[in-house]
């Protein structure tokens, strides 16, 4: 599915308007931050950081390595 956007002057900058459709399937409401990222099909609009899910996996891995010294700390 495609929705065709078209850009409106905000102040020196320039913004889109999103259909009601694409709100609500992002889940999302005004002054919400949407993140734009690129990719090899070129750019997507996403309502989450994705640098969120990459910093998750890091602590994943370090909790996983250290839980004998967590647990010891947490005593």
């Amino acid at each position: 599915m495609s929705h065709a956007l078209k850009l409106r002057p905000i102040g020196n900058s320039l913004g889109v308007i999103l259909p009601k459709e694409v709100v609500s399937q992002l889940n999302i409401r005004e002054g919400d931050t949407l993140y734009l990222t690129q990719g090899p099909d070129g750019y997507r609009v996403v309502a989450h950081d994705p640098n969120f899910e990459r910093a998750m996996e890091l602590y994943r891995e370090g909790a996983n390595r250290y839980r004998n010294a967590l647990k010891k700390l947490s005593e």
